[in-house]
């Protein structure tokens, strides 16, 4: 592993010479364990701890196969399927990889007692498979985590449609959080010239969720002047929905839960922001009835901040807890897109504002690899920056998904994985300088 790492390093390499270095037998990755899947029976979600979940494992490098890459991953970062996958929620993952393992002989690398998690990572090719062309050993790539086979005609209008679609390093094998990974060359984008290793890894899922979401026909469609409500607008899906409501000329009313946070937004640029927890919004009286007079106290203070007008789109992944209050607060005719439930997955709502004010309802899921693609070349043009704040060791990963569990973090958490120390990577000093602030915004603690 070391050749491989002074290579990247010394940046003098050549594809051959990247052909020619051997591969270990096996590599350092972060794992969950077939055997540990009761290991937090009983107990409540909140409490379910990942550094007990997630283990720094030695494993065998796997097979390589057509149209597949191995990557060497210099860093990733933590998503909230890593914590989903740490807690065994809402099932454990090992169901996944077992139910693709049937699928044909290729994938039955993926069913094993152990599971490589993972879904983010910014690294250097090492091998490609046969039928591999746009790829070549020695070149600096991202990954997104869509993992099509593209058999059925159903996936290609929108590759998220197909039906063999699954989210690579939670539903596959061989994730990010890891020494190396194995992706499909078609999970593979440039890499930011302008970025260090650690900083190119943290958009991947999230800027490619937010954009489908909210910029693309499959999601909102925004437009310019769209009122944009974006919930938990600091975190690591919301700060990039606020990036490309801001960038893509729309209004941002961005709801956070402290003063730090609100700081943060208007750093970013948006000049609404709602602080729920000051302003001590309860959209719930208790665990089974909602409380539409808090809907309407929120619709009042949006339209204060909007000049009168109700929101056009709302940007929606807390789920349960919120999700009345977003179907409510909508305007005639608006948009309601949702990709994740992190307070619950049952949401509730009074049907009578959807139906009779003509409101739509959009489940958006990560991202096509067209959209991945135009979400990462945001990042490679400055339009859009990294939101890292955080940057743990290949060995901290169980604490860096605790922090994200808890909710302890803002923007994204990164994990160092082959680079040997932050900051290494930028290729283009100049433009870099250029946004150097924009990229370090989140990078100052919450005090």
């Amino acid at each position: 592993m070391k050749e491989i790492v002074d290579a990247i390093v010394s940046t003098e390499a050549t594809s051959d010479d990247y052909a020619a270095l051997p591969l270990p037998d096996s590599y350092r990755g972060i794992a969950v364990r077939k055997t540990d899947i009761g290991m937090f029976d009983g107990l409540d979600s909140g409490v379910k701890d990942p550094r007990k979940s997630l283990q720094l494992m030695d494993v065998p490098v796997p097979e390589l196969g057509p149209g597949e890459a191995l990557v060497a991953v210099m860093a990733s970062s933590v998503n909230y399927n890593t914590v989903w996958s740490s807690i065994f929620e809402p099932l454990p993952t090992f169901g996944f990889l077992e139910r693709y393992a049937r699928r044909f002989p290729g994938a039955a690398r993926h069913d094993l007692p152990y599971h490589v998690l993972g879904s983010d990572l910014a690294g250097v090719v090492l091998r490609t498979g046969p039928g591999v062309n746009a790829w070549n050993p020695g070149d600096e790539v991202v990954a997104h985590c869509l993992s099509v086979e593209l058999e059925s005609s159903d996936g290609h209008n929108d590759t998220m449609l197909d039906p063999e679609q699954r989210i690579w390093g939670f539903e596959t094998n061989f994730g990010g959080l890891a020494e190396i990974a194995l992706v499909k060359s078609n999970q593979l984008m440039p890499k930011p010239k302008h970025l260090s290793w650690e900083e190119a890894a943290a958009p991947g899922l999230v800027n490619s969720t937010a954009y489908r979401q909210l910029v693309s026909r499959n999601g909102a469609g925004m437009k310019q002047g769209d009122n944009v409500l974006i919930w938990g607008a600091s975190g690591g899906l919301g700060s990039y929905a606020t990036q490309l409501a801001l960038a893509g000329g729309a209004n941002p009313i961005c709801v956070v839960s402290s003063p730090e946070k609100a700081d943060i937004c208007r750093s970013m640029g948006a000049e609404a922001v709602i602080d729920r927890n000051a302003e001590g919004y309860r959209f719930w009286k208790d665990e089974r009835t909602q409380d539409p007079r808090e809907w309407k106290r929120f619709g009042k203070r949006i339209r204060e901040l909007t000049g009168g007008e109700d929101v056009d789109i709302v940007f929606e992944h807390p789920g349960r807890e919120t999700f009345g209050a977003s179907v409510y607060v909508t305007r005639k005719g608006g948009t309601i897109t949702t990709c994740a439930s992190t307070s619950g997955y049952m949401h509730e709502y009074d049907n009578r504002y959807l139906w009779m004010s003509l409101k739509r309802i959009i489940g958006s899921h990560f991202a096509n690899y067209r959209e991945a693609w135009e979400a990462n070349r945001l990042i490679a043009k400055g339009k859009i920056h990294p939101t890292l704040s955080k940057v743990h060791s290949l060995e901290e990963t169980g604490q860096a998904a605790y922090e994200v569990h808890r909710n302890l973090h803002q923007g994204k958490v990164g994990v160092l994985a082959l680079a040997p120390r932050e900051g290494l990577g930028v290729r283009d000093e100049e433009m870099r300088e250029k946004h150097i602030d924009a990229i370090n915004r989140f990078r100052t603690p919450l005090t």
